[in-house]
C-alpha cells in the first residue's frame, strides 16, 4: 500500500502557533519535503525534529514531484511544509497534491496558520464571502486582466504583496477599483504586527513618507451593491423609457409589470413612468 502525503501547516511568524498534531506528523514521517530546507531546518531544530528532509519548490516541482510520488507509492509517508503557513496556498504544494490524486495516493491536510485567513479575520471587512488572489501575476497582460475582473468583484478581496512592490500594486489597485476601504496587515503574528484600516488613497499617501516593511496582506472591500445599482441606473439613462419598458415586454411581461420594473431600474417611482407615457414624452 502507498504512503500518505501530509500537508502540514507551519507558523507564519510566531512559533507557538504550531499544533501538537503537526509536530507529531513531522516526527513520525519518513521524509519531510520543504520549500526551503535552509529556512525549515531552523523550525525542525527548534522542536528537536530529526526527520530526513528534501527540497520541493517552484523550480524543481516537476522532477522532484515525480520522485516524491515514487516514494509515496513505495509506502513512505511524506510531510509537506512550506516556508510559512499552509502548503498549497500560493506555493507548488497544489501540484504535488494533484499528482498524488492522479496516482490514488491518500492526501490529508494537517491544518494550522494561513496568512490569508489570519488577515481576513482581523481586517474588519466582511468575511462571509471573499476572493483570494494571492500575488497578482507578474506578466503585465495577465495582471491587467485580473485587475479588470476585480473591478466587478463584490466579495472581499485578499492579496499578498512584498514590500518592494507594495506602492506600485496599491497604485494599480487605486486606478482599477477607486478608493476602496482597505486593511493592510503586515508581520502577522510577529512582534511588530500591524493592521492598518484605511482607504487606498490614504494608504498610498502614507507610503509616500514611510518605507514599506514586512510581508503584507491586503484585504480590500468588494464592489458595493449600491455602487452596482447606481451604475445600472446611469446606464439605463442611455436608452429611452419606451425602449426600456419594451425590453421587458419582449421578455413576456405585461405592460404594467414592465413599467414597474423599468421604474425600479431607473430609481424612479412607478408614477413617474406612468406620467411619462400619459404625457407622451419621448
Amino acid at each position: 500500500m502507498s504512503g500518505t502525503l501530509y500537508l502540514c501547516a507551519t507558523p507564519i511568524g510566531n512559533l507557538e502557533d504550531i499544533t501538537f498534531r503537526v509536530l507529531r506528523i513531522l516526527k513520525e514521517a519518513d521524509l519531510i519535503a520543504a520549500e526551503d530546507t535552509r529556512n525549515s531546518i531552523k523550525l525542525l531544530n527548534h522542536f528537536d525534529i530529526h526527520t530526513p528532509m528534501t527540497s520541493y519548490h517552484e523550480f524543481n516541482k516537476i522532477d522532484k514531484g515525480r520522485y516524491l510520488v515514487g516514494q509515496l507509492l513505495e509506502g513512505k509517508n511524506i510531510a509537506l511544509i512550506t516556508d510559512a503557513g499552509t502548503p498549497g496556498i500560493s506555493d507548488p504544494g497544489e501540484e504535488l497534491c494533484a499528482m498524488c490524486h492522479e496516482e490514488g495516493i491518500p492526501v490529508t491536510s494537517v491544518p494550522g496558520p494561513a496568512a490569508c485567513i489570519t488577515a481576513l479575520t482581523m481586517s474588519g471587512l466582511p468575511t462571509r464571502r471573499f476572493a483570494f488572489e494571492a500575488f497578482l501575476p507578474a506578466d503585465k497582460k495577465e495582471r491587467r486582466l485580473i485587475l479588470e475582473e476585480l473591478k466587478e468583484e463584490t466579495r472581499t478581496i485578499v492579496i499578498y504583496e512584498a514590500p518592494h512592490r507594495l506602492v506600485r500594486t496599491l497604485e494599480e489597485l487605486r486606478e482599477a477599483l477607486g478608493s476602496r476601504q482597505i486593511s493592510l496587515c503586515r508581520e502577522l503574528t510577529k512582534k511588530h504586527e500591524t493592521c492598518m484600516r484605511t482607504t487606498l488613497d490614504d494608504l498610498i499617501a502614507f507610503y509616500r513618507d514611510n518605507k514599506p516593511l514586512g510581508e503584507c496582506v491586503l484585504v480590500i472591500e468588494g464592489k458595493s451593491r449600491e455602487e452596482i445599482r447606481k451604475e445600472e441606473s446611469e446606464s439605463w439613462e442611455e436608452i429611452s423609457i419606451e425602449k426600456h419598458v419594451e425590453m421587458y415586454e419582449k421578455q413576456g411581461y405585461a405592460r404594467k409589470e414592465a413599467m414597474k420594473m423599468a421604474a425600479k431600474d431607473r430609481g424612479v417611482t412607478k408614477r413617474d413612468i406612468y406620467q411619462h407615457f400619459l404625457g407622451g414624452k419621448g
